[in-house]
């Protein structure tokens, strides 16, 4: 690592993330509609207090906050006691103002409030709210600042663990690639274009190699005037640029957004891939993983496919409901999810019935790992409105050869086997040498 490169991390680990969020406003309606709100995009706890002396209360009596939302105006406090308070407890504040102050909103800005909202506007529950909930998802983002002034690459890291991000920043482009290939968990690198050795749009172009747009998202920052600068970096596969000096809340906005827009690809994708009941990879995406899956290995891989359908299911429906069979089948995802080893694929090919790829167990292997799901299956018992819901499944299996050496061929050779399973009783494997 060149001199100057030094790894620098501005994020400890976090076992357990704080929960409590603090709202401190003498407005009643207002606290009402804005808790109404928060709760609507979070599951976190909710405390509200009207004065200082009761904020203080709460907090001394829980340790895990996570947030405050302040008003200003209180019977025992001014604004300036107000934001003191919460500055010397170090607690991520949000000050909510009924009238605009330039010089307040700087001081405030200042001493590390988060932001400086004005609630008289009409869409301010709604920015409230939706600040909590991006706030509260920034903390399992991992971010990466690269710039190779020790003094810019920590103001901007300040600024992305005020917003909660965990965050690391290095000081040359080698090392920001290293960190890259080394952590999956990045989703947004803040890159300088004025670097030696490697300028900030080489790295962003091969920062893309190693990263596509829908898993990261990449913004340009300099201080230069060129031009040529902004369509330069968005060519090369950035997001986003901010030309230096900018504002904080000009910087958040943008992370923001961006962040946002990663996670609307993400919810599209998971609309694409996987089955909205189970929360399985649908037909589709498991076809997709396992071709590729066969297409790496040769006809002797150690490869198993199974299929896998949920017994008598029609008497689940039509002696429990049909809300009972969807429960029937989110239990059966969730079993099936646990046997499903990170080297392996699952998925719901449709109603009742479900499929497995298993890698790298020979057949007594495969055997066992298919006889389990199968027992965990007839272990489990869902309550229905005070009725027992048992239920079994039955398994056909292939395993790969010269024979079935396609994912089309190994899929009807299971489906064989499982139509044997069924016709044979019920609640069995069979193929690999099993029934």
């Amino acid at each position: 690592m060149p001199a100057g490169s030094q790894l620098v991390h501005a994020r400890q680990p976090i076992a357990v993330l704080p929960q409590r969020i603090l709202l401190l406003e003498n407005s009643r309606a207002y606290t009402s509609m804005l808790r109404e709100a928060i709760e609507q995009r979070t599951q976190l706890p909710i405390s509200v207090a009207t004065s200082l002396a009761e904020a203080r209360e709460l907090l001394d009596r829980e340790s895990d906050w996570f947030l405050a939302l302040t008003g200003l105006v209180l019977a025992d406090g001014d604004r300036d006691q107000v934001i003191d308070f919460f500055v010397e407890r170090r607690l991520p504040t949000i000050v909510v103002s009924g009238v605009y102050d330039d010089a307040l909103r700087e001081r405030a800005l200042q001493q590390q409030i988060i932001d400086y909202v004005l609630k008289s506007t009409p869409d301010s529950i709604d920015y409230l709210a939706w600040l909590v909930q991006r706030l509260e998802r920034n903390r399992r983002i991992n971010a990466l600042v690269v710039d190779d002034s020790l003094s810019a690459r920590s103001y901007i890291a300040s600024l992305l663990a005020l917003q909660g991000y965990q965050v690391a920043h290095v000081a040359d482009g080698q090392s920001a690639l290293r960190m890259v290939e080394a952590d999956p968990g990045i989703r947004l690198a803040i890159v300088d274009q004025e670097m030696p050795g490697m300028d900030g749009i080489e790295l962003t172009r091969r920062l893309r190699q190693l990263r596509a747009r829908d898993r990261m998202a990449v913004i340009g920052v300099s201080g230069s005037s060129d031009a040529s600068l902004i369509p330069r970096f968005l060519k090369n596969g950035a997001n986003d640029f901010l030309r230096k000096p900018f504002s904080r809340e000009e910087f958040f906005c943008r992370v923001s957004q961006n962040i946002d827009q990663l996670e609307l690809i993400g919810t599209l994708q998971d609309l694409a891939t996987r089955d909205f009941l189970t929360g399985l990879p649908n037909r589709r995406s498991f076809l997709e993983q396992s071709e590729q899956r066969v297409a790496r290995g040769g006809s002797d891989d150690a490869l198993t496919v199974a299929m896998i359908d949920i017994d008598h299911f029609k008497h689940i429906n039509d002696n429990y409901g049909h809300e009972a069979g969807d429960r029937a089948l989110r239990a059966m995802a969730d079993i099936l999810h646990a046997h499903t080893r990170p080297e392996d694929h699952c998925g719901r090919f449709g109603g009742e019935e479900f499929c497995m790829l298993i890698d790298g167990l020979d057949a007594d292997a495969s055997l066992r790992h298919l006889e389990g799901l199968r027992e965990a299956v007839q272990a489990l018992e869902l309550d229905i409105d005070g009725r027992p819901l048992r239920m079994t499944i039955s398994i056909g299996a292939c395993r790969r050869s010269p024979q079935f050496d396609t994912l089309h061929k190994l899929l009807g050779e299971a489906d064989r086997h499982l139509y044997l399973a069924k016709a044979g009783g019920r609640n069995q494997v069979r193929g690999l040498g099993a029934g």
